[in-house]
């Protein structure tokens, strides 16, 4: 299955209008029901899950990335993602500790690196100055 979540909700509110106008009157609850295991699944809950961890097109587990994050460069590997609607939680595994500290008297250091980014790789957060905590290039 090859659909994100919202398509596959939409799928199966047309599925139940479908039967309706057939005289079956199923709630919205079986129609999710009946596409999940349509599609193969035991259940909705598994079938939404599935679809809940798809990783958003344009990155893989494993995938070599390189950017900035709050300010840093950095180069690593994708160790994580998980969908999130539109946006991408994404987990990096820094090749060298990034220093996440902007202060001159101490540093933070970090090899794993976390943020929820769109698809045009910017973090939906930001520092105070407006600049987003991540950009994966």
């Amino acid at each position: 299955m090859t659909t994100g979540l919202n398509e596959t909700k939409t799928q199966a509110k047309r599925l139940a209008a479908v039967l309706s106008q057939g005289g079956a009157k199923v709630p919205l609850s079986r129609a999710y029901e009946i596409l999940a295991q349509s599609a193969g699944f035991a259940d909705w809950n598994t079938l939404s899950a599935h679809l809940s961890q798809q990783p958003a097109p344009g990155w893989r587990l494993g995938d070599r990335v390189r950017g900035r994050y709050i300010g840093q460069v950095f180069e690593g590997r994708v160790h994580g993602l998980r969908r999130k609607g539109s946006l991408t939680e994404i987990e990096i595994q820094a090749d060298h500790p990034v220093n996440v500290s902007r202060s001159a008297l101490f540093e933070a250091p970090r090899r794993r690196l976390r943020a929820t980014i769109g698809a045009d790789g910017r973090s939906v957060t930001a520092t105070s100055d407006g600049v987003p905590h991540l950009i994966v290039e």
